[in-house]
């Protein structure tokens, strides 16, 4: 029997090889500045955000500075061991307003609408169902919030076709390293196609349809 490390259509990786990722992560943020990346989406204090598929916290410290105290990150991952890195560099770094969450499938224990940014960094490719994860997404960004998601080791037409088919994502703007999403919500609504003069009963009804949401 052939037994895949590393890999598409995964979703979960067994603990030798999230190990094996950990370690190539090491020596990856050793030469390059990942942290970089963050400061590109244009996180801002005070805001929630959420590192989806955070793996070993690669991004966390940077997106904790970022939000500062009075923000908050949520650390998502399907594997135990993630979540217990995570929980290790909380206590080290001391980022206090960071929590790690362990995702259950596709699933996620957080609020709806809880964020006012996403980011999905290095895992979209290992994504088996890639409909039902935009859809958890969805849900669990604000209105008006934004996803930034880049290829991972699949192309970027692939990634493009993923986001577009799934009904839940609009790709707003396009970097060599990321795609920048905004949510399609219910009724259709997308923030970057609402436009400034529509009639008043359009704009009443979208903030009534979002208040039912809340």
């Amino acid at each position: 029997m052939r037994v895949r490390v590393f890999g598409n259509n995964m979703d979960g990786i067994s603990d030798f090889a999230f190990r094996m990722m950990s370690l190539m992560y090491v020596f990856r943020d050793r030469f390059t500045s990942p942290w970089s990346l963050l400061d590109e989406f244009g996180i801002a204090r005070g805001q929630t955000v959420v590192d989806y598929g955070c793996g070993p916290g690669s991004y966390l410290k940077r997106a904790s500075e970022l939000v500062g105290p009075e923000g908050r990150v949520w650390a998502v991952d399907i594997h135990e061991l993630a979540i217990k890195a995570v929980r290790r560099q909380i206590d080290k770094e001391q980022m206090s307003n960071v929590t790690a969450v362990q995702a259950d499938g596709m699933r996620s224990s957080l609020p709806n609408e809880t964020a006012d940014l996403i980011y999905a960094l290095d895992m979209f490719h290992m994504v088996s169902s890639p409909k039902e994860f935009l859809r958890e997404l969805n849900r669990i960004c604000k209105g008006k919030g934004s996803l930034f998601i880049d290829n991972g080791h699949q192309s970027r037409d692939e990634a493009r076709l993923k986001l577009r088919s799934s009904g839940m994502w609009e790709i707003v703007e396009e970097k060599k390293r990321y795609l920048k999403c905004s949510p399609v919500k219910e009724g259709g609504y997308s923030p970057s196609s609402w436009a400034p003069g529509q009639e008043e009963a359009d704009t009443f009804g979208y903030f009534q349809l979002n208040s039912t949401r809340r």
